[in-house]
C-alpha cells in the first residue's frame, strides 16, 4: 500500500535540483572523487589537539586543501579577527564585504580565502567554512561556472558533500550552543540540513555505500534525514543521479 512509501525529507524542487547537480558534480569531478575516504572529524584525518592558534588554523587549511584536491600553492590564507562580530544567529555570507566567517576571491591569479577567527569557535564550524571556500576554487577557479550563476553559493555547499567533506558542512549547517547568557544558535552556509541529508544519501548510494558506517558521525537533525533520503531512494532508484563512467 503506497500510504506507507518513504517520503523525500525535501521539497520537489529541492529533490530535483540536488540530484541534478549530484549528477553534474559527478561529470565535472569523475567516479576518482568517489572511490576516496570520506573526511571526518576524527584524528585520523585531523590529528592533535584543536586550540584555535593560527598555527593550527593554517594546518587545518592545508589538511582540507590536499583532501579537497586543491594544491596549497594556489591559495593564500588570511586570517583576521573583526572587533564588529554579528550575532550568533547569522549566516555567513561567502562574498560579503563584512562580518563574514569566510570568503573567496581572486588577486593576481591566486585564490585568497580569508578567514575571521573570531568565528571558529570549534575545529567542525571551521573545517566546513574552508571546505565552502576552497569548494569556490574548485568551481569558480577552475572555470567550472561563472560567478553570475544564481545557485552558486547553494551549489558550493553541495560540492562539499561530493568532495568528501559533506560530513563537517552537514554539522554546521545548524547548530546550537551553550554560554553563560543561555542556549544560541547559529546558520552556516546556504543548504538546509534536510538539502544535505538528501545529497549525502544520494552521495553515498553514488558511492556504492547505502549503509555507511561514518553516518554515526553526523548530527542527530542531519542524520535522521540522511536515513530517511535512503529509505526514499531504495524505493524510489530511478531519483538516484548519474554515476559517472570510468574512463578507459
Amino acid at each position: 500500500m503506497g500510504i506507507f512509501k518513504p517520503r523525500c525529507p525535501v521539497g520537489e524542487l529541492e529533490r530535483l535540483w540536488v540530484e541534478e547537480m549530484m549528477s553534474w558534480c559527478a561529470a565535472q569531478f569523475g567516479p576518482r572523487t568517489l572511490r576516496t575516504p570520506v573526511i571526518l572529524p576524527t584524528p585520523d584525518f585531523f590529528p592533535g589537539a584543536y586550540t584555535g592558534t593560527e598555527q593550527e588554523i593554517r594546518s587545518l587549511v592545508g589538511n582540507v586543501s590536499r583532501y579537497m584536491g586543491v594544491g596549497r600553492d594556489r591559495i593564500v590564507v588570511e586570517l583576521h579577527s573583526d572587533a564588529d562580530i554579528l550575532p550568533d544567529n547569522l549566516a555567513f555570507l561567502a562574498g560579503s564585504t563584512h562580518g563574514e566567517a569566510g570568503h573567496y576571491r581572486v588577486e593576481h591569479g591566486r585564490a585568497v580565502v580569508s578567514i575571521d577567527m573570531a568565528h571558529m569557535r570549534s575545529p567542525v564550524t571551521l573545517v566546513a567554512t574552508v571546505a565552502h571556500e576552497l569548494a569556490h576554487e574548485r568551481l569558480l577557479g577552475e572555470r567550472r561556472i561563472d560567478r553570475s550563476r544564481h545557485d552558486n553559493e547553494q551549489l558550493t555547499d553541495l560540492a562539499t558533500v561530493y568532495l568528501g567533506l559533506g560530513v563537517f558542512n552537514a554539522n554546521a549547517a545548524f547548530q546550537f550552543s551553550q554560554t553563560r547568557r543561555g542556549w544560541h544558535s547559529q546558520r552556516l552556509g546556504y543548504l538546509s540540513q534536510p538539502m544535505f541529508g538528501y545529497a549525502l544519501a544520494c552521495w553515498t548510494v553514488m558511492r556504492g555505500d547505502p549503509k555507511p558506517h561514518w553516518a554515526n558521525h553526523l548530527d542527530l537533525n542531519p542524520r535522521v534525514y540522511m536515513k530517511q533520503s535512503l529509505k526514499y531512494l531504495k524505493a524510489n532508484p530511478e531519483a538516484l543521479p548519474d554515476r559517472p563512467v570510468p574512463s578507459s
